[in-house]
């Protein structure tokens, strides 16, 4: 086991995995095995002077802890480049610098906190500017495209540079955190309903795998035990969100490839499962309904009958959906070969979601961690090795049958009894909680100082997402660009915090 290949000073009171404090020495061990893709980084992110590291190997997770008493720590980015990016977050939000790391560019900080490392020692903030310096770009014939940060329409920002050879795209580079909104601080010292209301708001579209997630990690460190009816209802509510997302992705890709029918009618059944979600839960985004301890409330009465009548609608329109998909020439030039992602590269990030699964990478936090209820019910994930647009939509086309079944299978063993527990966590407590939303996985970390927050850090899927889409478009041309970033649909607002 993974836990056994590290010596170190294991935290108790950290539930349900291990976290064990460790030297600079196994730090760096520990990095090397990363590097060689012995494990995957599934988090890394700062604290009042620590930085922690979540591990995953074959399905169990260890966090490792390094002290940093001068404000530095050896570098994971140097050796694996997934780490980059969080190590700048770090810097940028706890002045905590990682050693030997090339870029130091800021990463979420635009110069617009009015201090320096809001989360860790405050140094008041120059008031000029400093211009982000993207990485240059040499050679003949080649020029620069800026898109962004405002985009076209009702969408997040955030800027892309490409640098082109005529329409090839030679590289992107994106610059992100615009949306940075300080969630993480604005947890730090609140009470965990408080906490809860804003976990469910760091990425919209995944309300209820964020607030399943946090719940997961308050929970695990309270040691409570939520009611099985609740377990059941969760896992339902969470099926029914990534159904949603999944149609409107499936509609908005065909629909940059200029396919409108398909949009239009992959709207119809997104729209379809909002209004059951709205019946069932008494909100269309189910926001807010999964609190720490179980669900705000029940399902209506009526709910089961409406997500029945949901699946026989789905189930009797989707087929003739896909085959339209399948057998329009026109849209198959554009998806398929488009947008290709090396499943080594896939591999190296940890990419989750169907980013992953359509190159190769099987893993789905509801399989591969087997959280519950999921450990009781039959569920098929879908791999392909393509890895190009139409993989990535055939992954999704494929999840809405497994969601279907999910949501079947959940009816079938439904419980009765209460939806709720009372929590009552008592002294200094850890907890790590994961869910599977429709990009992939969440991870949440809590740390609890009685019934209040003393710090709760957030990781989106989108944290080892975007950096492939920089890849994905490479010697494709600008115009496919929207193709190849729907077919991601990363989150800017779940990335940003």
């Amino acid at each position: 086991m993974l836990i056994d290949r590290i010596p170190g000073h294991r935290v108790e009171q950290h539930k349900p995995t291990p976290r064990v404090i460790v030297s600079a020495e196994t730090w760096r061990m520990l990095t090397a095995e990363l590097a060689a893709g012995r494990t995957t980084l599934f988090g890394l992110w700062g604290d009042a002077g620590q930085v922690h590291m979540a591990l995953l190997e074959q399905g169990e997770i260890v966090v490792v802890t390094i002290e940093c008493r001068d404000g530095k720590f050896p570098s994971v980015g140097q050796v694996h480049p997934p780490a980059i990016r969080l190590e700048r977050a770090i810097k940028d939000l706890y002045g905590l610098e990682s050693l030997d790391l090339r870029d130091r560019r800021p990463w979420l900080d635009h110069d617009r906190f009015g201090v320096k490392h809001p989360l860790g020692a405050h140094v008041e903030a120059s008031p000029v500017s400093t211009p982000y310096q993207f990485l240059p770009s040499e050679g003949e014939s080649l020029h620069q495209i800026a898109v962004g940060p405002v985009h076209a329409g009702i969408i997040e920002p955030g800027h892309f540079r490409f640098t082109v050879n005529g329409e090839t795209v030679v590289r992107l580079e994106q610059r992100l955190g615009y949306v940075h909104k300080g969630i993480e601080s604005l947890m730090a010292g609140t009470s965990i309903e408080k906490a809860a209301r804003l976990a469910g708001r760091t990425s919209g579209d995944s309300t209820v795998a964020y607030a399943l997630a946090f719940a997961n990690a308050v929970e695990a460190a309270a040691e409570v035990q939520v009611p099985a009816r609740a377990v059941f209802l969760r896992a339902l509510m969470a099926e029914l969100e990534r159904l949603a997302n999944h149609f409107g992705d499936i509609g908005a890709i065909c629909n940059d490839a200029s396919f409108v029918l398909m949009h239009a009618q992959t709207g119809i059944l997104r729209e379809r499962c909002l209004r059951a979600a709205d019946v069932c839960f008494g909100h269309r985004l189910m926001m807010d309904r999964i609190v720490p301890g179980g669900l705000a409330r029940d399902i209506a009465p009526e709910g089961q009958t409406h997500l029945r009548a949901l699946i026989a609608e789905i189930r009797k329109v989707f087929p003739q959906l896909v085959e339209l998909y399948d057998n329009t020439a026109s849209l198959q030039d554009r998806t398929v070969s488009t947008g290709f992602v090396q499943p080594s590269l896939v591999r190296q990030y940890g990419a989750g979601g169907y980013v992953g699964r359509a190159s190769g990478r099987a893993f789905d936090a509801r399989h591969n961690l087997k959280y519950p209820p999921y450990d009781q019910l039959s569920l098929d994930i879908p791999v392909l090795d393509a890895g190009d647009v139409d993989a990535r939509v055939w992954i999704r086309i494929r999840e809405v049958d497994q969601s279907l079944s999910l949501i079947e299978q959940i009816f079938d063993r439904l419980p009765r009894g209460p939806v709720c527990i009372g929590l009552n966590p008592a002294g200094s407590r850890e907890g790590l909680g994961v869910a599977e939303a429709f990009r992939g996985d969440v991870l949440v970390w809590v740390s609890l100082e009685g019934d209040r927050i003393e710090r709760c850090h957030l990781r989106d899927p989108s944290w080892f997402q975007w950096p492939l889409l920089e890849a994905a478009i490479e010697n494709n041309i600008v115009a496919d660009f929207p193709l190849c970033n729907k077919s991601f649909n990363c989150s800017y607002s779940g990335h940003d915090l």
